[in-house]
């Protein structure tokens, strides 16, 4: 199926000047404004961060963003500890589209033109309601509910770099076809990918910018995903592509827009910082993000960012000194936050700029203020505040996978939670590892390690909505536990060898630049202490109880992430006599859950902390 879309960066390989390309971007077609007759009521809102420039000279353009970042495909309302924010139940889909058209509408009624942006990881790491259609569902929704522009981030690269761009161009999946039976058209919102470059073209995959007219004046955007992301995806996806710098990219696609006229600037960034302070604060604020937006042009009065799945709006300083706006929308589609700002005809700059987060409130309130809940966690949902479009298109898809997603596939004996224990080690992360030494077993497998990161959500004793009793867990469960459709793989390493990758877990060993603590199967143990220098800081390896011989060979699984070089683990492609076992990783699971008596919580004991 076509889609109506203007290709700006089509446009842009065509002519020898970028700087003269990019005016070509201007024609980009305006998108609807919002739906005036949903009333101007300000709904559920935190304090604001408030900049101002200079006073313009005359009359003001005025505009207003509304931004969310990391929605990963979160169709349905996020249910139990993650169900609300600020205890107010947020998120859903068809809430979040009722909330952006609210706020386009008081947008317009003062005046002002509002552009729906996102920040990254609109894709990926997604339940199955949108990840059993390879995440078709989620972008037709964004179109649905008026996305117009957004970068990718890293989990966009989830099934590597031609399948981004299908999502992006449409057309039916390669080995699965469109398995709702009416094609798929692709994004028609903007994907932005400025810095990720084809190691073929030296060009950027996608459009590296995109330009708006505001009441005359042009407003251009810039979009980044972090230049860490080939640490953190399959490599074996990605390449064919390189991630360059994150300050380097923007400046550069900035200073080209400025050739072009464009001196309003916006980066979507999908990489991000941390604050302990409530949803809108800037407390405490690190990370990232801060001497990111401390490298960047003066032009860029703006950065929406994401990744962190934390929530902020702050100030931070760029590279003249002055401020620069930070903001981020948490994550799941439970926040969206609200832009207003202003632009000097006169001199094409932002003037003012306030943020604010707007909670996507989704529930019912009892007399006493407090919220509807059927059991604790459990909210009664608000059929009032349903967009009955999103809805009708997401329930297309709930009721496709429903038969897939509620089959249940084993049973638990109480709550196995991913949450990290002092050592580091978590007792969803021991079964998850068991399940997939059990899964390999046969092929001569006798230790499985398992990557923290991917491990996305715990398993609850309590019934879920698919009906099924307390302690049954369902497929669909399963798949939000893990959901990225790894192969599992098994390879031959040496004892030292073995040694020499888990201390690949700790800082400065062999170009690791973050901790990340492997889980580990049953029957395998270490020490580590931290204090020591990097390199010695693991002792103590054994196995079945004996000691781990450094010159001896030993079968060791991992899914595929992990075996390519993921998450910083160079050390684990130097495997030898490499098999891939049949299905993926939440097929692993799913049998150890179904293969007899209820599955227990890992001891979480098997890694011992020594400081």
């Amino acid at each position: 199926m076509s889609k109506p879309r203007t290709d700006g960066w089509a446009a842009l390989r065509r002519f020898a000047v970028p700087a003269l390309a990019l005016a070509v971007v201007t024609t980009l077609p305006l998108a609807p404004t919002g739906d005036p007759s949903a009333g101007a009521e300000r709904w559920t809102a935190l304090d604001p961060v408030s900049v101002s420039y200079h006073q313009p000279l005359g009359r003001p353009a005025k505009g207003n963003f509304l931004s969310y970042n990391d929605f990963h495909g979160a169709i349905d309302p996020p249910t139990g500890s993650g169900a609300a924010v600020n205890g107010t139940p947020a998120g859903g889909v068809e809430y979040l589209a009722t909330w952006l058209r609210k706020l386009r509408a008081e947008a317009t009624a003062e005046g002002r033109r509002s552009t729906t942006v996102g920040a990254g990881d609109l894709i990926g790491a997604t339940p199955l309601v949108s990840a059993a259609f390879h995440d078709e569902p989620t972008i037709e929704l964004m179109d649905e509910i008026g996305l117009e522009i957004s970068s990718v981030g890293n989990h966009e690269f989830d099934e590597g770099v031609e399948e981004l761009l299908r999502i992006n161009r449409g057309g039916c999946h390669p080995v699965d076809g469109c398995q709702d039976g009416d094609g798929f058209a692709g994004a028609r919102f903007s994907y932005l990918a400025a810095n990720t470059v084809s190691r073929r073209t030296g060009l950027p995959i996608l459009p590296p910018v995109d330009i708006r007219i505001v009441d005359g004046v042009p407003v251009g955007f810039v979009g980044l995903t972090l230049e860490g992301t080939p640490g953190i995806v399959n490599p074996a996806g990605i390449s064919s592509v390189r991630f360059t710098d994150e300050i380097e990219a923007a400046n550069l696609w900035g200073g080209l827009l400025r050739l072009a006229g464009v001196k309003a600037q916006v980066l979507l960034l999908h990489e991000g910082g941390t604050q302990s302070g409530g949803p809108s604060e800037c407390t405490n604020f690190s990370g990232p993000l801060v001497p990111i937006v401390a490298g960047l042009r003066p032009e860029f009065g703006l950065v929406v960012s994401g990744h962190t799945h934390r929530a902020y709006s702050c100030s931070l300083p760029n590279s003249s000194g002055t401020p620069t706006v930070v903001t981020s929308a948490g994550t799941n589609g439970q926040l969206i936050t609200d832009i207003d700002y202003s632009l000097d005809r006169r001199t094409g700059r932002f003037s003012e700029i306030t943020a604010r987060n707007v909670i996507v409130e989704n529930g019912v309130r009892n007399a006493d203020g407090t919220w509807q809940q059927t059991t604790p966690g459990n909210f009664v949902r608000n059929p009032a505040l349903v967009d009955p479009r999103a809805k009708a298109l997401a329930d297309k898809y709930r009721n496709a996978v429903a038969p897939i997603a509620n089959r249940v596939v084993g049973t638990i004996s109480a709550d196995i939670v991913r949450d990290n224990q002092p050592n580091q080690e978590s007792p969803l992360g021991d079964v998850i590892a068991d399940a997939q030494l059990a899964w390999t077993a046969s092929t001569g497998a006798q230790l499985a390690l398992m990557n923290p990161g991917g491990i996305r959500a715990s398993l609850t004793y309590a019934a879920s909505t698919g009906g099924e009793a307390p302690g049954q867990i369902t497929y669909g469960e399963a798949f939000t536990v893990q959901p990225f459709n790894n192969l599992v793989v098994t390879q031959t390493f040496t004892g030292a060898q073995l040694k020499d990758v888990l201390e690949q877990q700790f800082v400065g060993f062999n170009g690791q630049t973050s901790q990340r603590v492997l889980q580990v199967s049953a029957g395998f143990s270490y020490s580590y202490d931290t204090s020591l220098p990097a390199g010695g800081r693991v002792s103590a390896l054994t196995l079945g109880g004996t000691p781990v011989d450094p010159a001896a060979s030993y079968r060791v699984t991992t899914n595929d992430f992990l075996a390519n070089g993921g998450d910083g683990f160079t050390l684990l492609t130097g495997g030898t006599d490499r098999t891939t076992a049949p299905g993926f990783d939440v097929d692993a699971l799913v049998a150890y859950l179904g293969a007899g008596a209820p599955v227990t919580p890992g001891p979480a004991n098997r890694i011992t902390r020594l400081g």
